[in-house]
C-alpha cells in the first residue's frame, strides 16, 4: 500500500473522476505509550520464566510492571519469558518498573486525555476527509440512519448469552484488582491481583509485592476505583504468589477451578491491568500445558508447570487472573515470552504464562495459614550439561553437596548418581526444568513414579517427595 500525502485528503476532487473514500487502514494509530523504561531489564511482567523449546533453557520475563534500573542479560539465545508485570522478571537484570514508566491511566488523567484527544481529532480529521472527497456536506445530506437500542422500552442495554466473552467479563470484572507498590527506595511497580475470600485477601504475583515487603507500601485498587493499603500476608518466589489482605468485608471472591481438567485449546480471558489500564480483557485460548518456566534470578527462581496462552498479556498482568468460559480461575498470569535477545520487553508475542490454579490454591492457603509455603523436593542434584536423553542424576558433588542426599526420597528409592531419569508418572522429561516443574507441581508426601535408567537397565520406581520449606 503507497504511503498517501495527507494534504490530498482535504483537496477537492476534480470532475468527473470521484476519489473514494480513504480506507479505514490508511489512518495512523496513534503510538501506544511505553510502558517500560529504556534502561528496564530485571523482570518482564511478573516473574521472569523460561520458554521450552530445545537446547538451553530460555529466560522468562515476569509479567508484572517492572522496577526500574535493571540491566539487560547477557545471553540471547532462546526466546526469553518475562511477567506480564514485571517486563523482566526472567533475571533481576530484566526488570523494569512499569509504575514508574507507565503511571496508571484512569478517565480525566492526563495521560488519558492524550489519548481522547487524539482519538477525537482522527475522527475529525476523518470525518472531514469523508466530506472532502464525497463532495457533500453532512447538512446536505438527508438521509438518516435509525438509532437501535438494546429493546423495545428503548434505551436498556442488550443482554449477553450466558458463557459468551462479555458475559464471562462481566462476572469476573468486579473480583479482579490492581496494585501500586512502593519500595522503601523509593522505587515503584504495578500488577494485578483478584480477590480470593470475601474478607479481604487477595492473591497476586509475589514479583508484584516484593518491593513493598520491607518497608515499602502495597496500596490495592478495587473495581470501583477506591483504594486500600495492603498487608502482604505471605509470600513465596518459589511460587511466585502472593497473599495480600485488605481492611474489606463483602468482596466477591473468583471460584479456583481445576487446572487439571484444562486442555489446549480451551477459551480462555486474560483479565488485569496491562501498562496501567486498569480493567482490561482480552481473550485467546490455552496454547499448551505443562510448559516449564523458570523465572527470577538464581537467588528467587519460580518453577512453574505453566499454561501457555495466547491471550495478550503485557506488563502489568501479572497477578491477574486467567478464567475460563464459566468464569473460573484456571491459572495466575505471570509471565511472557519475548523475542531472543531482547533488551527489554517489546509487548505480547501471544505467548503468556500462568501458574495453574490447583497449584496457586495450594499455595495460597499455606500463605494464609502460616504465611509460609512448602515445595516438595526428591533430593538429588541434576546434571545441567547432559545433553542426552533423559535428565541426568550428577556424578560429582555440587557446592560441598551430595549428587543424592543421604536418606531423602531418592535414595531411599534406590536412585544413584549418574541415573538417567526418562520420565515423571509416564510423562517424558528432557530437560532438568522439566523434572523441576512436574515435581513442585505435587505436594509434599506425594508419590511419583520415575523411569530411570542405570547404565542398560530400565526400570520405574517409586518416590516419596519430602518437604522443604520455601524461601
Amino acid at each position: 500500500m503507497t504511503t498517501q500525502d495527507p494534504t490530498d485528503l482535504f483537496a477537492t476532487p476534480e470532475p468527473p473522476e470521484r476519489r473514494p473514500d480513504p480506507a479505514p487502514g490508511q489512518v495512523p494509530a496513534a503510538p501506544a505509550p511505553s510502558a517500560v523504561p529504556p534502561d528496564a531489564a530485571e523482570r518482564p511482567w511478573s516473574s521472569p520464566s523460561t520458554v521450552p523449546t530445545p537446547g538451553p533453557a530460555p529466560s522468562v520475563p515476569l509479567a508484572y510492571g517492572p522496577a526500574p534500573g535493571r540491566s539487560a542479560p547477557d545471553d540471547a539465545a532462546q526466546p526469553d519469558t518475562v511477567a506480564p508485570d514485571r517486563l523482566a522478571e526472567v533475571a533481576p537484570e530484566h526488570v523494569a518498573d512499569e509504575r514508574a514508566s507507565v503511571p496508571r491511566a484512569r478517565l480525566g488523567g492526563a495521560r488519558g486525555a492524550g489519548f481522547l484527544v487524539l482519538a477525537l481529532l482522527v475522527g475529525f480529521v476523518g470525518g472531514l476527509a469523508g466530506d472532502r472527497v464525497s463532495g457533500t456536506t453532512a447538512e446536505e445530506s438527508s438521509v438518516r440512519l435509525p438509532v437501535t437500542t438494546g429493546s423495545t422500552g428503548g434505551g436498556a442495554s442488550f443482554s449477553r448469552p450466558e458463557g459468551s466473552v462479555a458475559a464471562t467479563a462481566a462476572e469476573v470484572l468486579p473480583s479482579v484488582v490492581s496494585f501500586e507498590v512502593t519500595g522503601a527506595d523509593g522505587g515503584g511497580s504495578s500488577g494485578s491481583g483478584f480477590v480470593l475470600r470475601p474478607d479481604g485477601y487477595v492473591v497476586t504475583n509475589d514479583h508484584v509485592v516484593a518491593g513493598g515487603a520491607d518497608g515499602g507500601d502495597v496500596v490495592v485498587v478495587l473495581s470501583d476505583g477506591s483504594e486500600h493499603e495492603g498487608e502482604i500476608v505471605g509470600r513465596t518466589s518459589d511460587y511466585d504468589l502472593a497473599v495480600v489482605k485488605i481492611d474489606v468485608d463483602g468482596l466477591t471472591p473468583l471460584v479456583l477451578g481445576d487446572s487439571d481438567d484444562v486442555v489446549v485449546g480451551d477459551e480462555v480471558l486474560a483479565v488485569g491491568a496491562p501498562l496501567g489500564l486498569d480493567s482490561t480483557v482480552t481473550a485467546g485460548i490455552v496454547s499448551a500445558l505443562h510448559r516449564p518456566v523458570q523465572a527470577g534470578d538464581q537467588a528467587t527462581t519460580a518453577f512453574i508447570d505453566a499454561i501457555q496462552t495466547d491471550a495478550a498479556i503485557n506488563p502489568g498482568n501479572s497477578g491477574g487472573p486467567l478464567v475460563n468460559a464459566a468464569g473460573e480461575v484456571i491459572g495466575v498470569n505471570s509471565a511472557i515470552a519475548q523475542p531472543p535477545g531482547a533488551l527489554q520487553a517489546t509487548g505480547s508475542i501471544g505467548l503468556g504464562f500462568a501458574i495453574p490454579a490447583n497449584q496457586v490454591r495450594t499455595t495460597a492457603e499455606q500463605l494464609i495459614e502460616s504465611g509460609r509455603a512448602t515445595y516438595p523436593v526428591i533430593g538429588v542434584l541434576l546434571d545441567t550439561s547432559y545433553s542426552g536423553e533423559g535428565v541426568k542424576v550428577s556424578e560429582e558433588p555440587q557446592e560441598g553437596a551430595a549428587p543424592v542426599t543421604d536418606g531423602g526420597p531418592a535414595d531411599l528409592a534406590g536412585i544413584r548418581e549418574g541415573d538417567i531419569i526418562l520420565a515423571i508418572d509416564g510423562r517424558p522429561v528432557s530437560r532438568s526444568d522439566e523434572l523441576i516443574v512436574a515435581i513442585r507441581a505435587s505436594q509434599p508426601g506425594d508419590a511419583v513414579t520415575l523411569t530411570v535408567r542405570s547404565g542398560d537397565d530400565e526400570r520405574e520406581v517409586r518416590v516419596v517427595l519430602q518437604e522443604r520449606p520455601s524461601e
